[in-house]
């Protein structure tokens, strides 16, 4: 499988949850692209995790405290890209933590960074990533706040990419589909639903978190300096069959 290549030396990035996953991933790819990174996670220091990708500076920030988001928010310098990653489904937390975490606190972080990203001097222009879901197009019984914001983040990502162009900033969203994770595990270790979603997509399998991490990186490089306000489906074709 071929990789596509990007060059994002001397550019300053954060990528929210990026200790596991996609946020790993998408990390990953931006290290190996030259980016200075800044990594969040929930826990108090780097040392509470089993690792953090190399070369990244990692700092806490919690999406369900207000006050979490503003401290971190002002203690960054520098911002040429910002790719809210982090989320939650949360299937046992109140509806309003559940829409805090995956779309207030997206909202929040990124208009608390907007004069820093405006100040950005990246070839394409600074860029906002939103991470949607398939949920953000199809309905769940099972996560209603999940659903409710992913649909809303389709939204905000064109919302914040009119209102910003004018900034020399271009927002856009990547909603991946099933992808196995930590957040994923109960599901994707599951045979029966597994197979399910292998049978809806024409691709036939999950996908591999450096294959989202791909797509963010584009958006973000000089390749995509026309694009914004755009959600761009990385499914492996699961949305396209009825």
């Amino acid at each position: 499988m071929g990789a596509a290549t990007f060059d994002f030396r001397g550019a300053h990035v954060i990528v929210t949850g990026g200790t596991s996953g996609i946020g790993r991933a998408t990390a990953e790819a931006f290290l190996a692209a030259g980016a200075n990174l800044v990594v969040t996670g929930t826990r108090a220091s780097a040392s509470d995790y089993e690792s953090i990708p190399d070369g990244a500076v990692y700092r806490q920030l919690i999406l369900s405290r207000p006050e979490s988001i503003a401290a971190f928010a002002d203690s960054l310098e520098r911002v040429d890209i910002l790719v809210n990653n982090a989320g939650n489904t949360m299937p046992q937390a109140s509806f309003s933590e559940g829409v805090q975490v995956n779309l207030m606190a997206v909202y929040d972080l990124s208009t608390r960074l907007h004069a820093r990203l405006a100040e950005s001097r990246l070839p394409g222009g600074a860029s906002v990533v939103n991470l949607a879901s398939m949920m953000s197009f199809f309905g769940s019984p099972y996560f209603p706040a999940y659903g409710a914001a992913k649909a809303a983040i389709v939204q905000l990502t064109r919302t914040l990419a009119a209102a910003w162009a004018k900034d020399g900033i271009r927002v856009n969203a990547v909603a991946p589909g099933s992808v196995p994770t930590a957040m994923t595990a109960p599901y994707a270790s599951d045979p029966a639903i597994r197979e399910m979603v292998n049978s809806k997509t024409p691709m036939g399998r999950w996908a591999e978190p450096a294959e989202i991490a791909a797509p963010i990186l584009f958006l973000c490089s000089t390749a995509a300096s026309f694009v914004t306000g755009h959600t761009l489906v990385v499914d492996g074709g699961y949305s396209i069959i009825d």
